[in-house]
């Protein structure tokens, strides 16, 4: 038996931040999410150089054992490329990015991860979690400090501890093999999208829209309605046996390339008119002004230094686009006894969370060091929680963190959007496709191989 697939690839900037920092690619052998991070000058660029580091991947055939060496090697000279470029341009240090890779060899699927984007199996109408989060809030679930349902809402659920980057770390991936089975379906995503959609409503719509393309387009619009925060970016995969292919079904051929690696990145978020619109131009108006407010807001704080310490501010900038990766590093100094540098880090972050009934902004993380309470309210909007649906409720009680100013105002104004119209953009209207759903196997599953760091 050999197996094929069948796909479709998305990508969505979101209606809040102005560039697209994701990057997909997917063809016949190799299905590829990366979402870069460091901040707008850095994260299009890893995602970008991530996917066309592993595209070549997709023109090749290989054996299973030969697939995860190519992989693992790709992914190697991905990180060379990093370097490299950080080399060549300084102002890009501190970028990275998540990669979860599939790669087909006859009918195995070999897998490559890092970072917090994830692939999902639906098998028999059941939708499992197939990578593990490299991120610190999944460390704390493993180690039995909290549970998976905390670990989905908890403020630092986005610093990641292992990802590719251009720090000069040899973090190896998670690897796998699997048996590709026909009736499965596959899907790969960003954070922006398993972030803001829950598995159940994901699953659900796996389960409902047959036809890949009009899946991944349903899913986008879901991201879109939770706010879209963030970039969204998401693949789905249906594996076929070529022989036996249900009527007026074909595998597809194509290759497909989305967000900042393809030609046209910035495109407009697909939420293009109604509520979600008038959300993204509130945010558009808002940008210039709230960024204006910030740099203001630092150089009030930042005067004694200033003149003694110019030298620095390059510095403080790149750390600041280290992001999520650097964050980890001071939650872990300060978990182990505090400093005085992690306090003033924590100095430079925001969140939107609840105060008083309405939504508010804050500075600093929602967390204490012994008697040292790491955040203060800067900013309280008139949205009353009362506004906002029982979902969006959850997820500002256990705060909304943001890397700025300007990201948490431009959040506040798509919740205040969400506020006045109910919903962030239309559902799509496209009639699923009729695609019979493919009997399920009878034969048990071949035992899964995995190796890499734990």
């Amino acid at each position: 038996m050999s197996i094929t697939l069948r796909y479709a690839l998305r990508s969505d900037v979101g209606l809040v931040r102005s560039n697209n920092q994701d990057s997909g690619f997917a063809g016949p052998n190799l299905l590829v999410v990366a979402d870069g991070m460091g901040g707008h000058a850095g994260g299009d660029v890893a995602s970008s150089i991530a996917v066309a580091t592993l595209a070549p991947l997709n023109d090749d055939s290989f054996g299973s054992d030969d697939a995860v060496e190519e992989l693992e090697r790709a992914l190697v000279s991905a990180r060379e490329a990093l370097v490299a470029r950080t080399a060549e341009e300084p102002d890009l240090a501190g970028m990275g990015t998540t990669v979860t890779a599939i790669l087909r060899t006859g009918t195995k699927l070999a897998m490559a991860h890092m970072g917090d984007s994830r692939a999902y199996l639906l098998r028999d109408g059941e939708l499992t979690q197939v990578t593990t989060d490299h991120t610190f809030v999944q460390h704390l679930v493993d180690t039995g400090k909290i549970t998976p349902e905390e670990a989905e809402v908890h403020p630092q659920r986005s610093v990641v501890m292992r990802v590719l980057c251009d720090f000069g770390l040899d973090l190896r991936p998670d690897v796998s093999v699997r048996e590709g089975r026909p009736g499965d379906r596959w899907l790969l995503c960003s954070d922006g999208l398993s972030g803001y959609v829950s598995k159940q409503t994901m699953q659900q719509t796996l389960m409902d829209v047959d036809d890949p393309d009009l899946c991944t387009e349903r899913l986008v619009q879901l991201a879109l309605r939770a706010g879209g925060p963030d970039n969204i970016t998401c693949i789905v995969a249906d594996v076929l046996d070529p022989d036996e292919l249900p009527e007026g079904v074909e595998p597809t051929s194509s290759v497909q390339v989305a967000g900042a690696a393809a030609i046209e990145r910035n495109v407009p978020s697909a939420a293009a008119d109604g509520p979600a619109a008038r959300a993204a131009a509130l945010v558009a108006s808002a940008e210039e002004t709230a960024d204006d407010d910030e740099d203001e807001t630092a150089e009030d704080e930042e005067a004694p230094e200033e003149e003694a310490n110019l030298s620095a501010l390059p510095a403080r900038r790149k750390k600041r686009r280290a992001g999520r990766v650097l964050g980890l590093l001071v939650v872990l100094v300060l978990l182990g006894g505090g400093a005085w540098g992690g306090y003033r880090w924590t100095q430079t972050q925001y969140y939107v969370g609840i105060a008083d009934g309405v939504v508010a902004i804050f500075r600093g993380i929602p967390q204490t060091a012994g008697p040292i309470q790491l955040s203060t309210e800067i900013e309280r909007t008139n949205i009353e929680i009362t506004s906002l649906d029982e979902f969006m409720v959850e997820r500002l009680e256990q705060t909304i963190p943001e890397g700025s100013l300007t990201e948490a105002r431009s959040r506040a104004l798509s919740l205040a959007a969400v506020a006045a119209d109910g919903s962030l953009a239309p559902a799509p209207t496209q009639t699923p496709s009729t695609t019979p759903t493919l009997p399920p196997e009878t034969t048990p599953p071949v035992p899964e191989t995995t190796t890499g760091a734990p």
